[in-house]
């Protein structure tokens, strides 16, 4: 059985994946946060039509991602695999280079070499040049963005290609393409700049870099959201923002740093013609949002935060800016996972935390500062399921098949889409400030 090979061109992701039973693919995701929010967000989007497969035999043309095991998963339940992992990463030395994501379960985040979020992970790859197989424990977009910024000579591999993001499943290529066109039927698209998220796929970075836009991280979305209107007038002016995919960040940006106002942001439903909007709408938006978010951040309540200040006295506030704007909005703190893990860091001895972000990491914080009291936000949000695919079982199955001469799962992004999507993300690195951080 050969490896998987994901391939992605500029309108489609081909693939060929083997699974290891007959088992269907998920349903359709439930509304991912509160119905009771006052922004336009009452419902969440169904998927593109990408569905997250479980592991198993068979054969499913029709999905992005799926699992090819070749020779034996190892057990959950084998009590050596901590020493098998140990093993085959001392015999590969430096021949391989193990990236953690934070969000990562912390069986995974001891055999990092680095850990971080997703674009610095795929920086941090890009410096090591000699190291000629990079094992990314993260999600497929971060994989795609390591192979574009690695050289020819690396291969990156993805534990478990089921290892998906919700969020950049949310905005296929053919959607978005789509609503360009959509745009230029109303006479907009011609006015309007695409911002692109990190978290989305090669192809629609691509799409970014072809339509002159830029990415931007939760770092630096200001910053990209700057320099995206001074390209069409400026912020006071008539231009506009394609913001993809995720609405929240889009929102809060724009909103709470730039000054816009709610009503300038307008969100763009691929399910609905015209995205849901009318002309007069998009004629007078500012921000475009596209309709998706994050399956965790947007969980995150008013009601949790409430919550939280009645029954923890001083108890301070830090959330992510994918979370919903009525949540940020009452968030004594606000800024990215790598800001979370730095303002706890530095705060004092006996501060109360709760924190707007993944479980893994919470907990993880927890445990480095135990001089602080650190809390989850919400009781009824569970872990990030897709980054939770990798696995202490998979990471030994990637580790020691490379020791056997065999590359599991490699993820090979087309040379075209690489070239426009790395257009987008030059344009990025190109912009004042902190542009490596998520």
């Amino acid at each position: 059985m050969t490896p998987v090979v994901v391939v992605v061109d500029d309108h489609s992701v081909r693939h060929q994946v083997h699974l290891r039973s007959s088992a269907p693919a998920l349903a359709a995701r439930p509304a991912a946060y509160d119905l009771h929010m006052t922004t336009d967000t009452a419902s969440a989007p169904a998927p593109a039509p990408l569905p997250l497969l479980v592991l198993g035999q068979g054969t499913d043309l029709h999905t992005e991602r799926g699992v090819e095991c070749p020779g034996d998963l190892p057990a959950p339940s084998d009590p050596d695999l901590v020493e098998r992992a140990r093993a085959a990463k001392a015999a590969l030395g430096e021949r391989v280079f193990v990236l953690g994501h934070h969000y990562q379960r912390d069986e995974v985040i001891e055999f990092a070499d680095v850990t971080g979020d997703s674009f610095k992970l795929a920086r941090d790859a890009a410096a090591r040049p000699d190291a000629p197989y990079i094992v990314f424990c993260g999600v497929h977009f971060m994989a795609e963005s390591a192979d574009i910024l690695t050289s020819d000579d690396q291969t990156v591999i993805l534990p478990d290609l089921a290892a998906g993001c919700s969020m950049a499943d949310m905005a296929a290529i053919a959607q978005v393409e789509d609503c360009w066109e959509q745009l230029a039927a109303a006479g907009v698209a011609e006015q309007t700049i695409p911002v692109t998220y990190m978290n989305s796929s090669a192809a629609i970075k691509a799409f970014t870099g072809r339509h002159g836009g830029t990415i931007c991280t939760s770092s630096n979305a200001r910053t990209a959201l700057d320099w995206a209107f001074e390209q069409v007038g400026g912020v006071d002016g008539d231009g506009k923002v394609l913001f993809l995919p995720d609405q929240h960040l889009g929102r809060n940006t724009a909103v709470r740093e730039l000054g816009l106002s709610l009503d300038d942001c307008v969100v763009w439903d691929p399910h609905r013609p015209n995205g849901g909007l009318t002309s007069e709408q998009l004629a007078g938006a500012r921000m475009i949002l596209w309709r998706g978010h994050c399956s965790v951040h947007g969980r995150f309540s008013v009601d949790a935060v409430e919550a939280a200040r009645r029954e923890i006295p001083g108890v301070k506030v830090i959330v992510h800016p994918e979370c919903q704007y009525e949540v940020v909005e009452r968030a004594d703190e606000v800024g990215s996972t790598e800001k979370i893990i730095q303002t706890i860091a530095a705060a004092p001895a006996g501060t109360s935390w709760v924190v707007g972000t993944e479980l893994n990491l919470v907990r993880r914080l927890a445990q480095q500062f135990p001089e602080q009291r650190i809390a989850f936000l919400e009781k009824n949000v569970c872990y990030c399921s897709t980054m939770n695919r990798i696995d202490l079982p998979h990471l030994v199955w990637a580790l020691e098949s490379l020791v056997e001469g065999r590359v599991v799962n490699p993820i090979h992004v087309d040379p075209t889409v690489a070239a426009e999507a790395r257009a987008a993300l030059d344009r990025m690195l190109a912009l004042p400030g902190t542009t490596h951080k998520d």
